[in-house]
């Protein structure tokens, strides 16, 4: 198992789709992509430019969003997640989103590739100079309770999100 964290290539299309096509039609953590997702090359063209945007200091994005590094969880040449680090927090990534949001397609979840690529977006975020980051999973979300905590995230609290959409969510620090 070699896991990695890349951005969204043209190379590895079919796993992203087939990733994708996996994920149905809910949300995708970290994705970058609004659900319902088309996992089809022209919204593969429009995530890699998005991701592009999103990571370039130097570009100035829309009104509300911050820099994001938007990256594909990989095992050797197979996508099996998404996942999102966000360089700073606005109003609403300090309630909902985090500094980092991640999904594993379902079936590769329960074999550490979460846990793999919090631990080397984590090494990104000590890159960038940040000295702690917040990661939010909803109340019910055992497995990515878990895998916060095990990457050293301490609980902050739990809030009412259904305000923004979302039900009860955990908001948990980790100090770099």
């Amino acid at each position: 198992m070699t896991i990695a964290l890349i951005r969204p290539t043209t190379e590895l299309f079919d796993s992203w789709s087939s990733a994708m096509a996996e994920f149905g039609d809910v949300h995708i953590d970290g994705s970058g992509l609004t659900a319902p997702v088309t996992p089809d090359r022209a919204t593969l063209d429009a995530l890699i430019a998005k991701a592009t945007l999103f990571a370039d200091p130097s570009a100035e994005l829309p009104e509300g969003f911050v820099r994001d590094d938007m990256y594909w969880i990989v095992d050797d040449a197979e996508v099996v997640g998404t996942l999102s680090f966000r360089h700073a927090l606005n109003d609403y990534l300090s309630e909902v989103g985090g500094h980092i949001g991640y999904a594993v397609r379902e079936s590769r979840r329960r074999r550490g590739y979460a846990s793999a690529g919090l631990a080397l977006s984590l090494d990104r975020a000590r890159e960038v100079g940040l000295e702690r980051v917040l990661l939010t999973c909803d109340d019910d979300n055992v497995g990515s309770a878990r895998t916060i905590e095990r990457a050293g995230g301490v609980l902050h609290d739990v809030t009412d999100q259904s305000a923004r959409g979302h039900g009860l969510m955990r908001r948990y620090w980790i100090t770099l």
